[in-house]
């Protein structure tokens, strides 16, 4: 399931909820990161991030 962000640069950002691997707070929002060494980083709050992100995976269950 897809979750939408808007990334650090002001643009709408899609997020796999499925393939994050770590989630960590960043001076300029949260920064997601997902595997092979690709992230992104949005501006909304880390607990905003993780509540969104959850949602979508207990929906999935």
């Amino acid at each position: 399931m897809l979750v939408m962000f808007v990334g650090a640069d002001r643009t709408e950002t899609a997020v796999n909820a499925a393939q994050v691997t770590f989630v960590s707070s960043v001076t300029d929002g949260t920064r997601i990161r997902f595997g092979e060494g690709r992230s992104v980083t949005v501006i909304e709050p880390i607990a905003e991030v993780m509540e969104r992100l959850n949602v979508i995976l207990r929906r999935d269950d």
